[in-house]
């Protein structure tokens, strides 16, 4: 299919670079049009911890493996179908011992021995028997194509899943690193807040403050510490689903940890023509290739409505006893031709080739829908980077001014000049000023990963040829595949 008719991914030209700050995820982005994808793109996080979890997910995930075996599968299939290309040869040793009735006039139709008729008797027959199909209406090349094309979406299919799953990883670690970010800022606040509270405790048995202004910030201290539960469960939560993606089991977590400083924002991002996309991206790819199957198996029903032809021949020998089996009088052959064309079937095979037909059509919305949703995700990945950058500025802003608010208000509340409601509402102000930052941050990274997901991963990138540990469920036996990488 001739690619999307358009230029660029969003209505309005997005400015080339995003806004910075002065944190490691908050560096100024440059989206460069044109540039290329490399083949392991997380590596641009600069994270080793990273690198070597998605290493070992690609190995050990189940849903690779399973791609991975449903992919030979399909080739076995193919090989298959191909080796009706060539003649059908079969050989066959057929010995017979039977017994017949004598016939009413007292004759027997049995061999004759020596003048006497031998009863039970003895038939040999070996022969070779050779059967060919001629593929005139390309029946067979069609079917080929159609099951190769089955095949090489598959293989998009097993690419999908590798993107699929090194997104998967590294979205999963950037909510790591964000969780324990929430969690680090909660508890400096509430270690302020405790200290808040000791303080009033002494201002209250001094009489300086109220019961009711102690019971305020003991509440704010509850309500912070009550946040602190629903974080760990989400990280606890997100540590099992990484165990899951490496192919472990929760109690087998990776010991790598991440936090926001270990990563890296990378500075240029590559932005694909639209044109390059549907040759990048795997789902379109597999998309493709079903389009091309649904348009052969036109063929296989278009050939099945013509008449098909076949050549037969066998030869080889008989004989009542197996020491005179092979000689020359004992030989027979036979060659045979074939022409078979249907007549009349009550319009099945007519309807097989319209049904063929409405699946191509049903194929090729399909692959427009998946063209259409690519290029939605990079849209959607590009205005949330350039979007991100604005909101971390802002977020930062908010936390620097709600810091100064809160220091104010508690330096005053200590010397007694703003009640204990002020102080609290500072208080809230900056906690929720912190996580702001923090998410804004790992959103950052998130859409990052996103956008390169978007854009295929890099996949082709592959000098090497292709290569998957391959692993026996039944056995545990690791082997390595490979195979040439299918490039555009």
């Amino acid at each position: 299919p001739a690619a999307p008719d358009i230029t660029r991914y969003t209505k309005e030209p997005l400015a080339s670079r995003t806004s910075g700050t002065d944190v490691p995820t908050g560096a100024a982005q440059r989206f460069v049009s044109g540039r290329d994808i490399p083949k392991e793109w997380w590596t641009l996080f600069k994270s080793p911890a990273l690198n070597a979890l998605i290493e070992r997910a690609l190995r050990n995930n189940p849903n690779v493996q399973s791609a991975l075996a449903t992919l030979r599968a399909a080739k076995q299939g193919v090989y298959a179908q191909e080796g009706k290309y060539f003649p059908l040869v079969q050989a066959n040793f057929n010995p017979v011992q039977q017994q017949l009735a004598n016939n009413p006039l007292g004759a027997t139709s049995t061999p004759v021995v020596a003048g006497a008729p031998v009863n039970p008797f003895s038939v040999i027959t070996a022969q070779l028997t050779v059967a060919y199909t001629l593929d005139v209406w390309g029946l067979n090349r069609r079917t080929v194509e159609a099951l190769q094309a089955m095949a090489d979406n598959q293989r998009f299919q097993v690419e999908a899943a590798y993107l699929t799953l090194a997104a998967n990883v590294a979205v999963a670690a950037i909510t790591e690193a964000s969780l324990r970010g929430q969690i680090d800022a909660t508890n400096e606040l509430i270690k302020i807040n405790r200290s808040m509270v000791n303080t009033l405790r002494q201002q209250f048995e001094k009489g300086a403050v109220t019961r009711g202004d102690l019971a305020l910030q003991e509440a704010a201290l509850a309500q912070e510490e009550a946040t602190l539960p629903p974080l760990r469960k989400a990280l606890q939560q997100n540590r099992d689903l990484l165990a899951a993606l490496v192919g472990g089991f929760p109690s087998e977590e990776p010991h790598e940890t991440f936090m926001l400083a270990d990563l890296h924002l990378p500075a240029d991002l590559p932005v694909s023509l639209p044109s390059q996309l549907i040759e990048q991206r795997p789902d379109v790819r597999a998309a493709q290739e079903l389009l091309h199957s649904a348009a052969a198996q036109i063929g296989v029903a278009t050939a099945n409505i013509l008449p098909s032809f076949t050549i037969s021949g066998n030869a080889g020998y008989t004989n009542f006893t197996l020491s005179n089996l092979l000689a020359p009088q004992n030989a027979f052959w036979l060659i045979a031709g074939n022409a078979t064309q249907t007549l009349f079937d009550g319009g099945t095979l007519f309807h097989l080739r319209e049904q063929a037909k409405d699946n191509y059509q049903a194929a090729a919305w399909t692959y427009r829908g998946t063209v259409v949703t690519a290029v939605q995700n990079v849209s959607d990945s590009l205005r949330a980077i350039q979007n991100d950058a604005d909101e971390l500025r802002a977020a930062q802003g908010f936390e620097r001014a709600a810091n100064i608010s809160f220091e104010q208000a508690r330096r005053q509340f200590q010397e007694g000049s703003v009640n204990v409601l002020i102080l609290l509402t500072a208080q809230q102000a900056y906690l929720q000023a912190t996580i702001q930052v923090v998410q804004a941050r790992a959103a950052r990274l998130s859409d990052t990963a996103a956008l390169f997901q978007a854009l295929g991963g890099g996949w082709w990138n592959r000098a090497e040829p292709f290569q998957a540990q391959i692993v026996n469920v039944s056995t545990g036996e690791t082997k390595t595949i490979a195979e040439p990488p299918q490039t555009h």
